[in-house]
């Protein structure tokens, strides 16, 4: 049988080739049997499915599967995002929580997410435990009133009105714009503001417009055209497939990365709310995250990529935010999950209260840390290229271009530190054939530049 092995956010696998009805099935049994071996955990899980092709099918064999095994099982009765899921998992407070689906992975993709009974991405040594189970599929069937619907966009919706002051963010003087890229965050954002927000790719397409739904640039002109050429849109927020991931666009349809965002996120809720609490964040986050918590005084540990990794810390310690470069971004006060709407909401509900634009609120940001530019690019490659140029970061780089390498870190890939606070981040992808190349510099034209350099030293052109 084939070997399924779980990524840093769950197993994906393209549609009809590994990713079928058997090894859903398979995969289903193995939870199913971690779940019953947990003494203090309640015996049911709740399972929900984005817009991907044949989510509901691929949802319906793993409840059937549940059933075989006596364990209660709840669903919702249409698409949902990641965040409902881990909200109801929490609320209804079951063993588990399972999602249909590939994230931001091109439109062949589905995948299978775990959530922990906390409401957050389940953590690594249980997901080890749950792929050692993997082996032979069972037989199974499951009908309609053996699994209990429950209102999962309606729970998140009810959280939405509670946590935020809505009110202000759709009769602010702003205007914005959402981008769900097709996506299951489409059904709640209407649901929560009509008409009152721009509304855009906001329909069921399992296609995502024949582009992966990863809420970066490249994957958004559309959106960014369309905020150009309206020219009263003051913010562009874009979620992905699942709705965890966070995508961003100023008034001129700039877009936001990560770092701003998480930079933006933690000067809110410190200078304006008076919050605290440890930060958390993935290797790959700027080095300006150390002048803003130093600038705070708050304390910063860095772990892993992927959010598995951070969830844990909101577990046992008093996390103010822990976040990610790929826009996965949780916060104090919400479920330990990565959560795109919600993070977006933080920032519409920062600029209509406080009055100011984006680029206002970016340049409180740099009076502390100053500016800076950061990008990435994918190198599609061969297997040999790929494992050639994480030998060659292995054996150390002298210099990158005009910058000379001052140190290197290898928490998670190969991190080399560069002058004037600027970084090269290499590593290999864990769920495609690619290989990442993170940078930042203090200008656009810098960080281009670095990654050429990057690209050419690492993949050099004779090869």
């Amino acid at each position: 049988m084939q070997k399924i092995k779980f990524g840093t956010d769950g197993w994906r696998a393209i549609i009809a080739e590994d990713f079928t009805v058997e090894n859903v099935n398979r995969v289903s049994v193995a939870v199913a049997k971690w779940l019953l071996q947990q003494p203090n955990l309640n015996p049911s899980i709740v399972i929900g499915y984005d817009c991907r092709f044949a989510g509901l099918r691929f949802m319906q064999e793993a409840a059937a599967v549940f059933h075989q095994f006596g364990i209660k099982t709840f669903t919702a009765p249409g698409p949902v995002s990641t965040p409902m899921v881990s909200m109801a998992t929490r609320e209804l407070q079951a063993g588990l929580g399972v999602v249909i689906t590939a994230s931001h992975n091109p439109p062949s993709y589905n995948g299978y997410k775990l959530k922990g009974h906390f409401g957050g991405p389940l953590l690594p040594h249980d997901i080890q435990a749950i792929e050692d189970l993997i082996d032979q599929p069972v037989s199974a069937s499951c009908c309609e009133s053996q699994v209990e619907m429950y209102g999962m966009q309606a729970l998140y919706a009810q959280a939405l009105e509670s946590e935020f002051d809505l009110q202000a963010i759709r009769n602010s003087s702003f205007r914005f714009a959402y981008d769900p890229m097709f996506g299951a965050g489409q059904f709640v954002m209407r649901q929560v503001f009509g008409s009152s927000v721009l509304h855009f790719n906001s329909e069921w397409n399992p296609l995502f417009g024949g582009k992966a739904p990863e809420p970066i640039l490249r994957n958004l002109m559309d959106f960014q055209q369309l905020i150009q050429s309206e020219k009263n849109i003051d913010s562009g927020l874009a979620t992905d497939g699942d709705a965890d991931r966070i995508g961003l666009f100023n008034k001129s349809g700039d877009f936001i990365d990560s770092h701003h965002i998480i930079l933006l996120l933690i000067h809110y809720m410190v200078a304006y709310k008076g919050m605290s609490g440890k930060v958390v964040a993935a290797f790959s986050v700027s080095r300006k995250l150390e002048k803003l918590c130093a600038h705070y005084q708050l304390e910063l540990h860095t772990t892993q990529i992927g959010f598995k990794h951070i969830t844990g810390y909101f577990l046992t310690d008093d996390v103010l935010l822990g976040g990610e470069e790929s826009g996965g971004i949780a916060i104090k006060g919400h479920i330990p999950e990565r959560d795109g709407i919600w993070m977006g909401l933080v920032i519409w509900e920062f600029m209509a209260k406080s009055g100011k634009s984006l680029d206002d609120l970016i340049q409180e940001v740099y009076s502390i840390v100053g500016p800076f530019n950061y990008d990435r690019r994918d190198l599609h490659l061969t297997e040999n290229q790929k494992q050639t140029a994480m030998q060659r970061c292995a054996a150390g780089l002298g210099s990158l271009g005009s910058w000379k390498v001052e140190g290197i870190e290898t928490i998670d890939g190969f991190k080399f530190l560069l002058p004037n606070d600027a970084w090269l981040l290499v590593r290999a992808s864990g769920t495609e054939p690619v290989l990442r190349l993170y940078g930042e510099t203090d200008s656009a034209l810098n960080t281009q530049a670095l990654l050429d350099a990057a690209e050419k030293a690492l993949i050099p052109s004779n090869e």
